[in-house]
């Protein structure tokens, strides 16, 4: 099992989404949810450029540089963000872990964020690898980070199963010959979810007896 992490893990999405929202409604400009959903499971260099600019072209006047409007974006960010897992996260990971399932993480996200956040949610002890954004060539929807865990699991990619909330998530376990299951965020329900096996409302309608039978299932 691979799971994805923001969205999936933690529900890290929204108070992202919110601190951009934020900013934005305080210097008089609109962020939606449809504006913003379309770059979920993309992650780039330019991430916090791109939304500084856009902002910078729509308003009027406001009082950040770049620094700064990272600043105060990492500042409401830290606010709202839970403290505990999503739901069913623990509920599936923990009796899996029991049954001896290998269990890695696949994130587009880098290992300074992923890493310290499964240790605050008590997780990280879980997932015999971690795979992250920084460490493959290129990031989802290329499959590198689920081809590398799988390896690092030393598992087939054919008897994996992906656990994604993004269309870019669904595509990079596709693209590694995984199957898939979509446990679809609030933010990410007008993606392309079409390629995953099975869809979920969360976590916790998943039990191992469901995982195995999906696994043995053929495309």
């Amino acid at each position: 099992m691979i799971f994805d992490f923001d969205g999936v893990i933690l529900d890290s999405e929204t108070p992202e989404y919110e601190a951009h929202r934020r900013i934005y409604e305080a210097c008089g400009v609109s962020l939606t949810p449809e504006e913003w959903c379309s770059q979920i499971g993309i992650w780039s260099e330019t991430y916090e450029d791109r939304w500084f600019e856009r902002l910078s072209e729509q308003a009027a006047s406001h009082p950040f540089d770049r620094s700064s409007f990272r600043a105060e974006k990492s500042r409401l960010f830290q606010e709202v963000v839970p403290g505990e897992p999503m739901r069913g996260i623990r509920e599936l990971v923990e009796p899996l872990a029991t049954a001896a399932v290998p269990l890695a993480v696949a994130s587009s996200s880098p290992a300074r964020w992923v890493v310290p956040a499964l240790e605050r949610l008590g997780l990280r002890g879980h997932f015999h690898a971690i795979v992250t954004g920084d460490e493959v060539a290129n990031r989802k929807p290329s499959p590198d980070s689920y081809l590398e865990a799988a390896r690092r699991v030393g598992a087939e990619p054919s008897r994996v199963i992906a656990i994604e909330d993004s269309g870019p998530g669904i595509a990079a376990a596709r693209a590694a010959g995984m199957k898939a299951v979509v446990i679809p965020h609030w933010l990410t329900e007008t993606h392309d979810l079409s390629g995953a096996d099975l869809r979920v409302s969360h976590a916790g309608e998943l039990t191992l007896s469901l995982l195995e039978s999906l696994c043995a299932r053929t495309r």
